[in-house]
């Protein structure tokens, strides 16, 4: 139970050649999507072009493509993508594949070698890595690949004894033509290093030297070194092109980060002796930000912040009698103070919430705000804009229920009547929003509004924005919520929240990171301020470290609600939410205990192994690996030494490619290492995640790895003696272990283990060689 796999190391190991200076050389292939992407303003995606012609070598079955390719793929900077393709021929003669990945200038960035990973099936995998936002686009390239078929051929006629001068006289045409090429390729002669040159000049020479034994003009023509000098630049006859797909490419933000929620009226909240509440506001919320950012979080996400409402307000606990002082559902948003746009006279002024992003900011925290498209009975669209809401046959406006459920302090907005009014209000909102400071948006139930209008208010955001990133809350039907996340939503909510045993979470971990990831990247929670799980609630403080542990390396998005922290795990009673909900009344907290629960401590080494380790902030490098106890699950990440230098470098703006023993070379440069290169790591960044499921007892188990999905292969075929060494990041203790290691997790002591897996004889820190 694996996602595709980015491959690491050994033959067949794709070599990344840049070629963002060069536009695609034959004008008469169609790429269909290129730099072709459609209008922000269109309320609908374009659908793809008219597909072309199979062409000469098939090209079918190509990913990631989104619908056809009426909606682009999800990427990020630095992330490793995988591009895979069904390619096969007639006959028996050999075929290759080759990934592009084309620039957003429309220049081919960079290619990669596929290998077929489904011998029999003819299924090809390439992994390309951009280095920019934008929209990206690729394709792929299917070959004829007549160096490999004549070797087939020809080691089995000549060590028979077959047509032996004749294969060995087609085999020096053959590097006559792969030394003079007769039409230019995107990969040719003129790729090659006069080393490489030099070399293949050689083997023609000793293919015609009929003085030599007929083994020896073989073997010097199929030598690994002529092998390889052919990998690195290929001799591509019958070149067929696929179409080309779109690839949108957002920030590392977009794919990886730590959220962390809070409202602002509980920070610094307290009860006065007359009993009355005195709110928090953005200056009393804002001292919390060195703590938040000292967890290692990246963004602080805050509940609607805009005046509430009075009428029907919810009391504590949800109940439908508010009494005098309590401050109401902040979903309950507008009062005749204003709506949407407006901000609550307790927690501060517009300068004050700009005050607070300001001090976000400075301790590297961006502000994440909620938005809900629902308006109190007191809202000022209401009464301006009664065409905006659902009317009933007695003339009053219909509030939210779910029956028998009703929630008269909301009423829901309805787009039937106006549609382009609303929407081009609500747009108005989140400029203002953005304006700001606010560089992403918590989207509260997107699945009850149209997706016409979120496909055009997301399109017309990234128009404007493309830095601003959407989290949808969509608790919903599978259909819904990867049809949001396929129209513009960066991230997605998850049932992660409720996959608890072996099974469910080994299933789930698996489905969110393979071919999903192309349309939905994940965002687990353990809790929120509307959802407490029967197994947080009684779980204790065990139970809320294995669901951090579970969340913060089982996503490379993920968040906490505040208090999670405290271990706040008493339920209201009959429902799957905290008690004294923070929904309905201030909550402010003593955090000084959060040191004696440990919750706290354990968060902070999540964050910060997750920021050392970037095999933790890919979506698609997940392997899940067999135990033999229920109680205990494994699984892993691992990303190829050869990606690493992209991910530490992405962010200054220069392209980094690695260039072989070199090291990593600025895209364009000649060769050699130049200023300021970075060597590429000595090995692969690999953690291994082993969790005991059980928050109250012992569990002991075995642990069956993948060794290929951790690029490991053991001395002599001796699996069960340690070749490796597991340095333990929690507990900081060191083991070697072989293919199938004993675990035994104490819930009292430690929940997990969280291990940075490296070969025998190499140093046990660091982050894949770039620490």
């Amino acid at each position: 139970m694996s996602s595709a796999r980015i491959p690491q190391g050994g033959t067949g190991r794709p070599k990344v050649v840049n070629r963002r200076a060069e536009k695609t050389p034959d004008p008469a292939r169609r790429a269909t999507g290129a730099g072709s992407a459609r209008p922000a303003s269109a309320r609908h995606a374009a659908g793809p072009a008219a597909p072309q012609e199979i062409g000469r070598i098939p090209v079918i079955q190509v990913s990631p493509v989104v619908e056809g390719g009426r909606w682009p793929a999800k990427g990020a900077v630095g992330e490793v993508i995988p591009v895979e393709a069904t390619v096969f021929r007639e006959g028996h003669d050999a075929v290759a594949a080759t990934a592009v990945l084309v620039a957003p200038d429309g220049t081919d960035h960079s290619w990669v070698p596929m290998t077929d990973v489904a011998p029999g099936l003819d299924r090809f995998r390439g992994f390309v890595q951009p280095d920019a936002e934008g929209d990206w686009s690729f394709r792929v390239e299917a070959w004829s690949d007549p160096y490999a078929t004549w070797v087939h051929d020809a080691t089995i006629k000549i060590e028979a004894g077959i047509d032996v001068d004749l294969m060995l006289a087609e085999g020096a045409k053959l590097f006559t033509r792969i030394l003079n090429p007769l039409h230019r390729d995107t990969l040719v002669a003129a790729d090659r290093t006069p080393a490489d040159s030099r070399l293949l000049a050689g083997t023609l020479a000793a293919l015609k030297d009929d003085t030599r034994p007929a083994g020896a003009r073989l073997a010097a023509a199929t030598s690994p070194e002529v092998t390889e000098a052919l990998a690195r630049s290929p001799h591509r006859e019958l070149v067929t092109s696929s179409d080309t797909y779109r690839l949108r490419v957002s920030r590392p933000l977009a794919l990886a980060g730590a959220w962390y929620e809070l409202f602002p009226r509980s920070e610094g909240a307290y009860q006065k002796a007359d009993g009355t509440w005195v709110s928090g506001t953005f200056a009393t919320a804002a001292k919390r930000l060195p703590e938040i950012a000292g967890m290692g979080f990246d963004v602080v996400y805050l509940t609607p912040v805009s005046p509430i409402g009075t009428t029907f307000r919810k009391g504590r606990n949800n109940t439908l009698e508010a009494r005098p002082g309590d401050p109401g559902s902040p979903y309950a948003i507008g009062s005749p103070d204003g709506g949407h746009d407006a901000i609550h006279h307790d927690l501060g002024t517009e300068d004050d919430f700009r005050d607070f992003v300001a001090a976000a900011r400075a301790e590297g925290l961006e502000v994440a705000l909620d938005i809900a498209l629902q308006c109190s009975p007191d809202h000022p669209w209401v009464t301006e804009h009664p065409e905006w809401f659902t009317v009933r046959a007695d003339g009053s406006i219909a509030y939210a229920e779910n029956p028998p459920k009703k929630y008269q302090d909301i009423y829901p907005l309805a787009f039937d009547r106006d549609p382009v009014g609303l929407s081009h209000e609500i747009l108005r909102v989140l400029r203002v929003w953005i304006d700001r400071g606010v560089t992403l948006f918590r989207v509260d139930n997107p699945h009850t509004k149209p997706l016409n209008f979120w496909e055009w208010l997301l399109a017309e955001v990234h128009r404007t924005n493309p830095e601003v990133i959407f989290l949808s809350e969509a608790f919903t039907r599978p259909a819904m919520m990867q049809t949001l996340a396929r129209i513009g939503f960066h991230q997605s909510y998850t049932y992660f929240t409720w996959r608890n045993t072996k099974e469910e979470l080994e299933e789930y971990l698996a489905e969110v990171s393979g071919p999903l990831g192309s349309v939905m990247r994940p965002n687990f929670w353990p809790t929120t301020h509307d959802i407490l799980t029967p197994y947080v609630q009684q779980g204790g403080a065990a139970g809320h470290a294995i669901r951090a542990v579970l969340a913060a390396l089982g996503s490379p998005s993920w968040g906490l609600y505040s208090g999670y922290e405290l271990v706040e795990n008493v339920p209201r009673p009959g429902a799957e939410e905290h008690i004294d909900n923070e929904k309905y009344e201030y909550r402010p907290r003593d955090w000084d205990r959060a040191e004696q629960l440990g919750v706290r401590a354990l968060v902070t080494r999540l964050n910060q192994i997750r920021a050392e380790h970037p095999a933790l902030r890919q979506l698609r490098d997940l392997a899940v690996h067999p135990t033999t106890n229920d109680q205990v699950v494994a699984f892993s990440r691992r990303i190829s030494a050869e990606f690493l230098p992209t991910l530490r470098n992405g962010s200054n703006g220069r392209t980094m490619v690695p260039g072989g023993n070199a090291g990593a070379v600025p895209a364009g440069a000649e060769g050699g290492t130049g200023t300021g290169s970075v060597a590429t790591p000595s090995h692969d960044d690999v953690i291994v995640v082993v969790v005991n499921l059980d928050p109250w007892n012992s569990q002991e188990s075995l642990v069956h790895l993948d060794l290929e999905a951790l690029g490991l292969t053991p001395p002599s075929g001796d699996d069960d003696a340690p070749f490796y060494v597991a340095h333990d990041l929690l507990s900081n203790e060191t083991y070697g272990w072989g293919a199938t290691p004993f675990v035994r997790l104490d819930p009292a002591h430690r929940v997990a283990h969280v291990l940075h897996v490296t070969p025998a004889g190499m140093d046990r820190g660091g982050t894949g060689g770039i620490s």
